[in-house]
């Protein structure tokens, strides 16, 4: 049975961008945009997964945002 969702943490790339990597699979991408990122998930999901019941059918997109300040 297929998981219903996958979740991806999603960094912020230290070039400019972001980064994303799926949780419990080998899968990642990243991209110049927001826009382009949800994009490149959405191909890198369907290129991992065949058609049909082992792709999930959402995905999640969890924002990460490290933040160092003074003690």
């Amino acid at each position: 049975m297929a998981a219903t969702e996958l979740i991806f943490l999603v960094h912020e790339s230290d070039e400019g961008g972001y980064e994303a990597a799926a949780l419990g699979y080998s899968i990642y991408t990243q991209a110049d945009s927001w826009d382009e990122l949800k994009a490149a998930v959405q191909d890198a999901v369907h290129c991992h997964f065949d058609q049909g019941a082992d792709r999930p059918a959402m995905i999640r997109l969890h924002v990460v945002h490290d933040e160092v300040i003074p003690a």
